[in-house]
């Protein structure tokens, strides 16, 4: 190679790395986040099945109770099928889709992130066998957690655990309905039979959310120490808007203006908070001219737009930002929150784009390409600009947590080594072994840094060093929206 070229080259990697990481880049960590969920799966895996360490797991799923409960995800690093954060994944993997769907397209990953969706609502559907029943978990955390065993092995029981008439849960049913009424607008367009059946079980699950009220874990307790629900007002809004942009029922429409609670200013937007979701979907509304800016959806719109401007650092009450720049909310699996945040300042980017619109900020203007430039700044810190060099998605690059607080990856596949791992001896084999997991858990996000841009990797250190299915679902939109 000529020296020319040689200086042409180091010049090339000096510009990138001057900017943060490359589009080719971004286009390998889409594709890693979407084979995260893979890996993920629970169930009789499909013969496309990509990620191969992982088998057939939880085959009887359902039978305590007499319905077939097999397939679906397994949270995070444990084996358990929890319902209201997996919802809420779906729903978000769909947003993902549903807005950055040319983007996928282009990069061939259209078809994955459906196949992500689908694996999720198919097993929605059959936890779903009458309109006022839901099955909400499958397997009990306690035990499960206190066993560090593979899917494939799992000794620990599979309890299951519905909602009823008599035993509600409307923040579990409103995000099940949510996350069926966004599937189903993604999947209109390739496959119009399959949306109108996840449409009505939307409908249905919205309908048993408002007519039976409660907050899910006083029906399923066992779900009160993982994933409690802190309201379900939250989840009844953003179903609603999910039902009314799938439907454009006026019902719908109707709800979230009749609302007495639109959120007001709100910290983050997760699994548990919804209202950021559902007040950036009315704000579409607004800024497209479908409903008037006055009155209540004005209040979705600067409440919307207040989060926003506190994610720039332009706002009232800003968001913390570490010393390396990374949105900073919680101690425990912070990253799931700077994700979804990133999401929503990518998708409102976008719709401040269609409508040649901005945000008028406490602490001034800012524009669409101000926020993609957010959007891009946390990515980066994810995937390795920042001060520890590391990548903090699993597989990406050569520095990213070994270690990860994972059963599946930290235990050798069954494929290679069939005997069984016992409850207890999964611990002393591999829990804790000072050595790198056997299995690379591709596009994991695991919870990152603290304040302070400090980490640990070790597979005892679950707040910094555990993945979960929601970390993930907003990045593949925005992974879309910047390759």
């Amino acid at each position: 190679m000529s020296s020319i070229k040689v200086f042409s080259l180091v010049s090339l990697c000096i510009t990138l790395l001057a900017h943060g990481v490359a589009s080719l880049e971004y286009g390998e960590a889409l594709t890693k986040s979407l084979l995260f969920y893979e890996a993920q799966r629970s169930g009789k895996l499909p013969s496309n099945q990509r990620v191969q360490w992982r088998g057939d797991s939880a085959l009887n799923d359902g039978s305590d109770a007499g319905v077939d409960l097999v397939g679906g995800y397994y949270d995070a690093g444990d084996n358990v099928k929890f319902g209201f954060p997996f919802a809420f994944t779906i729903t978000m993997l769909s947003w993902s889709t549903i807005e950055f769907q040319a983007q996928l397209e282009a990069k061939n990953e259209l078809s994955n992130a459906l196949d992500a969706i689908k694996w999720g609502t198919d097993y929605f559907i059959k936890a779903h066998p009458e309109p006022n029943v839901l099955y909400g978990q499958v397997g009990d955390g306690d035990s499960d957690h206190s066993c560090w065993q593979r899917p494939e092995d799992m000794t620990t029981p599979r309890t299951t655990f519905k909602i009823d008439e008599e035993h509600p849960g409307s923040d579990l049913a409103a995000e099940t309905a949510a996350a069926f009424a966004a599937a189903s607008i993604a999947f209109k367009p390739s496959n119009p039979k399959y949306a109108s059946q996840l449409i009505e079980h939307a409908k249905q699950l919205f309908d048993f959310a408002r007519n039976h009220q409660g907050v899910y874990q006083s029906s399923i307790p066992q779900a009160g120490n993982f994933y409690s629900s802190s309201g379900f007002e939250d989840e009844l809004l953003w179903a609603a808007a999910w039902l009314h942009r799938a439907t454009d029922e006026k019902t719908y429409l109707d709800f979230l203006g009749g609302s007495s609670n639109t959120g007001g200013t709100r910290t983050d937007f997760s699994w548990d908070d919804k209202y950021v979701g559902a007040q950036v979907l009315v704000s579409k509304l607004v800024l497209e001219g479908k409903v008037e800016y006055s009155g209540i959806w004005s209040q979705y719109k600067s409440q919307a737009e207040q989060f926003i401007c506190s994610c720039a650092q332009k706002g009232n009450s800003n968001v913390k930002k570490s010393p390396g720049g990374l949105l900073w909310f919680l101690p425990s699996n912070n990253l799931q929150y700077t994700t979804s945040a990133t999401f929503i300042a990518t998708a409102y980017s976008q719709y401040l784009t269609e409508k040649k619109a901005l945000i008028q900020c406490p602490g001034g203007i800012v524009q669409p390409d101000e926020l993609i430039a957010l959007a891009k700044s946390q990515v980066d810190y994810i995937l390795g600009s920042n001060p520890q060099k590391m990548s903090y998605m699993v597989g990406f690059g050569s520095n990213y947590p070994k270690q990860l607080h994972h059963r599946g990856a930290s235990i050798v596949s069954i494929k290679k080594n069939p005997e069984p791992v016992t409850c207890k001896g999964g611990f002393d084999l591999y829990f804790n072994k000072n050595e790198p997991n056997p299995n690379v858990l591709d596009g994991a996000v695991v919870g990152g840094p603290d304040d302070n841009d400090g980490f640990t990797d070790s597979r005892s250190n679950y707040q910094q060093a555990e993945t979960a299915i929601a970390n993930i679902a907003p990045l593949v939109g925005v992974l879309a929206r910047i390759a």
